[in-house]
């Protein structure tokens, strides 16, 4: 891509970042899924300016693809054995000792497994996630496109999801 269509995208991801999010999380209960979401419709959008595709009204194409991936999440995902009150990733500290134990637990194996991303991607990951920036401003600090922050936080994510289900899910017995 040129750095004219790297900046298209960025002010398209900067702009309309907060509304599809918002839009997203009506919808989908879990942040988690919010998330995945979030980056496949910008992932798409990178896609379809890479290919040239002539995209006639941007903001709405946003939506129609974030609608889309809303359906394909529920076509293929199993309802939760679990009601909301278990949905919590992490145990209240204040709810007895193993639920503080549990909570311990989560916490010192996330800091091992955001240890053990790749460099790249623990950055992104926690300018993101824990620092709070924009991928925008995370592009104006360190130079590196948008677009590939993008891929970037989405294979930390991945990552983190896939070293942590092992112990979320001993945990909590599931």
């Amino acid at each position: 891509m040129t750095r004219e269509q790297e900046r298209r995208v960025a002010d398209v991801v900067d702009r309309e970042q907060s509304r599809l999010r918002n839009f997203i999380r009506r919808r989908v209960a879990d942040p988690r899924d919010v998330e995945d979401i979030l980056q496949d419709v910008f992932a798409e959008l990178v896609e379809a300016n890479q290919l040239l595709m002539p995209i006639d009204h941007l903001t709405g194409w946003l939506f129609r693809v974030a609608r889309n991936r809303i359906i394909d999440l529920f076509r293929r995902k199993k309802p939760d054995r679990f009601d909301d009150e278990s949905e919590a990733l992490l145990p209240s500290a204040e709810a007895g000792p193993d639920a503080a134990y549990a909570r311990s637990v989560l916490l010192d194996e996330l800091e091992h497994a955001i240890g053990e991303l790749p460099q790249e991607q623990r950055d992104v990951f926690i300018a993101h996630e824990i620092d709070g920036e924009s991928f925008r401003e995370i592009s104006v600090r360190t130079g590196v496109n948008v677009n590939t922050l993008l891929s970037r936080k989405r294979y930390a994510v991945m990552q983190l999801r896939r070293s942590l289900q092992g112990v979320y899910d001993e945990l909590t017995n599931r």
